[in-house]
């Protein structure tokens, strides 16, 4: 990914920027660069945005103490974006996009169902983080005295949709240079916004918090994972297989998990302290997570938090449209990445319109979205992992776009395993804040859990059942399957037709 293993900079660095012509192929030998230490880069550039403040902010609001919210937080982000590493481990060994190499689980047309799934999943996701970075934007300005009505709204939207867009078309080379900017220019803004209002935090008032249930932690924990690494982990091979096969697993594991982590953890001791010091700041962070941060900075840093809010949210947007793109060819739509990439960008700016300026409960909307996609990426994500567990060898390359080849075409184990546990998980959650799911939690009465209004009804144990059945299921069914297709001999590179 790097030309030299040590440059943050990328494997771009020196050459001339044009638009990436890579699709669902796998990367040639010539082109895998780098090692696992530059997957911090792109990881750290897309979870440094100050939207992490403002999940101190959600996690209180599940009737968690400071120290509660705190161990969910760490355990549900490190563990999440753990399984991001995971997954990345697959990019080297396989050289294509995570929704390529999912076919060997799901055959190469039956995996056309978790690419539907990854791709709303991911344009759901570019469009929350651009419609926030417009909203952030016309509060700044707002404050400023510089407008913030709609005319505000409408440029900033035009601006950032457009930068996300761009690098989404552009691909890797692009994103990985633009990445590095992100990481430097945020990072760095991020600790002086810190600095700036830690005055605000009241330790007495945050300690006072009451300790909430057994079933409040389990939903904030729950909640930490679908919002951080669930939300990138059918993602997180687009960028690992950019390196040499022979690159170590445990290295892309660790700087992946690491560079994902980092940003989040240290954001979220902070926002837990704010939001916790101030009843007010947290209930404003549930209408505009972002510019609600500006009500306790001085004037003169609003334009610099202006610029790290934008970056941080484009930073995670581009990263997204880039994936989204190559889910949407995954599940079978012929036409060039790029092209994707731009379709998916129209897609994003139309649902931020609707944020922007029709949604009325931000934060309720965004939760029901997050634990309702949370269930079925989370199946998917226990069957990717159980399969990579139960391989020994690389995957073959032809085979991952032939429907004759060893992987099959539509086997139903996987199929059957992912439907079985999306309908588990959303037996399972709730969402009264997000009246068109209100249909969910139909097996929280019958499991003697207390129904829709009982304690269990917020700790969203859908997504970890869906996560185990997903997992476990695969290990017990699938393992001779997978054998006998690692005991054929490799393809040959003209062997049959391809999807």
């Amino acid at each position: 990914m790097a030309q030299s293993p040590d440059t943050p900079g990328n494997r771009a660095t020196g050459r001339q920027l044009q638009v990436e012509t890579h699709g669902l192929d796998v990367i040639a030998d010539a082109e895998r660069k780098g090692s696992p230490r530059t997957l911090f880069w792109p990881w750290f550039g897309a979870n440094v945005s100050v939207l992490g403040l403002s999940y101190g902010s959600f996690a209180l609001g599940f009737g968690t103490s400071f120290w509660q919210s705190l161990a969910a937080g760490v355990i549900g982000i490190v563990f999440s974006f753990l399984l991001c590493g995971f997954v990345a481990v697959a990019g080297k060994r396989g050289s294509a996009p995570t929704m390529v190499l999912s076919r060997a689980a799901y055959g190469v047309r039956g995996n056309r169902l978790p690419s539907v799934i990854s791709w709303v999943l991911t344009v759901g996701w570019e469009t929350v983080l651009c419609a926030l970075a417009t909203l952030a934007t016309a509060t700044v300005f707002g404050r400023l005295g510089w407008g913030g009505g709609t005319e505000t709204k409408v440029v900033a939207l035009v601006l950032v949709g457009a930068l996300t867009v761009v690098g989404g078309v552009m691909g890797f080379d692009l994103i990985m240079r633009l990445q590095t900017v992100i990481t430097v220019v945020t990072g760095v803004l991020t600790v002086v916004y810190i600095g700036l209002v830690a005055d605000h935090i009241h330790w007495g008032t945050v300690s006072a918090l009451p300790s909430g249930s057994a079933q409040e932690f389990i939903g904030t924990l729950v909640f930490m994972m679908t919002g951080f690494g669930l939300g990138w982990v059918n993602a997180a091979a687009d960028y690992s297989r950019y390196l040499p096969r022979s690159s170590s697993g445990r290295g892309v594991i660790g700087w992946t998990t690491f560079g994902a982590s980092l940003a989040p953890l240290l954001l979220l001791v902070f926002g837990l302290l704010l939001a916790g010091s101030s009843t007010k700041l947290s209930a404003a962070i549930a209408a505009d997570p972002i510019g609600a941060l500006t009500i306790i900075l001085p004037t003169w840093f609003l334009v610099p938090f202006a610029v790290v809010a934008v970056l941080g949210l484009v930073g995670g947007a581009v990263l997204d449209i880039y994936s989204s793109g190559l889910a949407l060819l995954s599940a079978g739509i012929r036409i060039p990445r790029y092209v994707a990439a731009f379709v998916d960008g129209v897609l994003m700016i139309a649902g931020s319109i609707y944020i922007v300026f029709f949604a009325d409960d931000f934060l309720g909307q965004f939760m029901g979205f997050l634990t309702t996609l949370g269930v079925p990426i989370a199946a998917w994500c226990g069957i990717m992992l159980a399969d990579l567990a139960l391989r020994r060898r690389d995957y073959d390359d032809v085979d991952l776009y032939r429907p004759v080849g060893r992987y099959g075409d539509v086997p139903p184990t996987p199929l059957l395993l992912t439907v079985a546990a999306t309908g588990l998980g959303w037996g399972l959650v709730t969402n009264s804040a997000a009246g068109w799911l209100d249909w969910q939690g139909y097996l929280l009465g019958p499991f003697g859990l207390g129904g829709k209004s009982g304690a269990w009804a917020y700790a969203n144990l859908g997504v970890l059942a869906a996560l185990a059945l997903g997992f476990l299921g695969t290990l017990a069914l699938t393992r001779t399957r997978v054998r006998a297709q690692e005991s054929r001999a490799p393809s040959p590179s003209d062997a049959g037709a391809a999807v």
